[in-house]
């Protein structure tokens, strides 16, 4: 009795599996549901003539033998060699990778080694973001499993055209350069033997197409009306002829943007901005910029002083404790951690937005760095406004200055608090600096 139970449940199986489609095909179907071919005493598996459906084998359409056929023939070679093969099966295709450097392993490889550059601090989470961004149109617009060797000047014509009209002439170029960049880490790391050939059309747009784009958005500048409307919010009198009050920045959004304007405090600054660099007793911030790590010094105005400690008190706990940082969001995290898309910048978006400022193109949180620097170099004192931004100074005389007096300092955001704060819109209210 066992043994004519175990040959009825043998019969069962074997007639539950296809035949072969003919006569000498090479493959053998498995119980498992897959094609299957014992070479130099292994078994290895070629597609798929069934899968399991509720308990129950169900066989595939015309049993899969076709794939299961173009893979075999695709790898048999190397498995027969005792390599491993190069073709594989993607989304139902039999994809051959070819022998050289792909499009794939140069972007995956770049990515790793911008990674250890992060994880070391030598670059920031932004640039990281944007770096992967770039890879993932290589990869999009070349095919994965290209080569590099063989991209054609045709192929980065093509992808020009195509990041044109995606963007401005400034983000272009910074585009082009990302690409420039991947491709010459491969040459200089001997993933390629030979330099890629961009051709004649991928270079960046000519310096007189980035002066008209430049012209054509007004400038990246706040002026003293729109600076103090973010801060505190403006009345505007309806058709109707009722006043209506706009309200200003958020607790945490005032802070920051007078950080901006006081400090030239971009995204990633207040968005990293530990509590240890902050002294509000001395009216003095001492923070590296992340983007260089830059030393740099500030004091702070007694409008900064008043808005840090406020939005200090009303800080939510954050989620880790591992850097006190100033700014937190209602959710516990960083308000930037140096994306483009962060929680300073939509913020701002919405405020601007709200207060009618967003007319002129280009306009956000950072354009209070560039608001900074503009009203900052009427003092004339450049190593100064320098020392403040966290910019680099490259010159001889940067290798001789030792030191940059506090008084220097100070001319500096005196200059920009009297352009901001002694206007006369504001003398009303009694606002003084000294």
């Amino acid at each position: 009795m066992p043994k004519s139970t175990v040959s009825s449940r043998s019969r069962k199986s074997d007639n539950a599996r296809p035949k072969k489609p003919y006569d000498d095909f090479p493959l053998s179907p498995h119980p498992s549901g897959a094609w299957q071919k014992k070479i130099k005493g292994r078994i290895f598996y070629f597609g798929r003539w069934g899968r399991v459906v509720d308990g129950k084998m169900q066989r595939l359409p015309d049993d899969g033998w076709q794939t299961a056929l173009a893979l075999y023939k695709a790898q048999v070679d190397d498995l027969q060699a005792g390599k491993t093969p190069r073709a594989k099966l993607v989304n139902g295709e039999v994809v051959t990778e070819a022998k050289g450097l792909t499009v794939k392993v140069l972007c995956d490889t770049f990515y790793t080694a911008k990674l250890r550059k992060l994880e070391s601090g030598e670059l920031s989470p932004r640039m990281l973001t944007e770096y992967d961004a770039t890879l993932t149109r290589l990869r999009d617009e070349f095919g994965r499993h290209n080569l590099v060797d063989e991209l054609k000047a045709d192929n980065f014509a093509k992808l020009r055209a195509k990041l044109a009209k995606q963007f401005g002439p400034v983000r272009l170029a910074n585009e082009i350069q990302k690409v420039r960049t991947v491709f010459k880490y491969a040459y200089e790391s001997a993933l390629i033997e030979k330099p890629v050939r961009f051709g004649p059309e991928f270079v960046k747009p000519p310096k007189h197409v980035m002066r008209k784009h430049r012209a054509s958005g007004g400038g990246k500048l706040f002026t003293a009306d729109e600076v103090r409307s973010m801060l505190d919010g403006k009345s505007v009198t309806e058709e109707s002829g009722e006043v209506k009050r706009i309200a200003g920045a958020s607790v945490q959004l005032r802070a920051m943007i007078l950080l901006g304007v006081n400090a030239a405090f971009g995204n990633a600054d207040c968005g990293t901005l530990p509590l240890s660099a902050v002294d509000l007793d001395g009216g003095w911030i001492r923070y590296p910029r992340p983007k260089t790590g830059i030393e740099r010094r500030c004091p702070l105005w007694p409008e900064t002083i008043t808005a840090l400690r406020a939005a200090i008190a009303d800080r939510p706990s954050p989620k880790s404790a591992a850097v006190p940082l100033v700014f937190v969001t209602k959710y516990g995290h960083a308000w930037s951690a140096g994306g483009s898309s962060d929680a300073v910048t939509l913020e701002t978006r919405k405020l601007l937005h709200r207060l009618d400022i967003n007319g002129r193109r280009g306009l956000g949180f950072y354009t209070l760095r560039h608001t900074f620097r503009t009203i900052a170099d009427a003092t004339r004192d450049f190593p100064a406004v320098r020392l403040v931004m966290g910019h680099a100074d490259d010159s001889i005389d940067d290798v001789y200055r030792e030191h940059i007096d506090d008084d220097r300092l100070h001319a500096v955001v005196d200059h920009v608090w009297r352009w901001l704060f002694a206007a006369p819109s504001s003398k009303a209210k009694g606002v003084s600096y000294e």
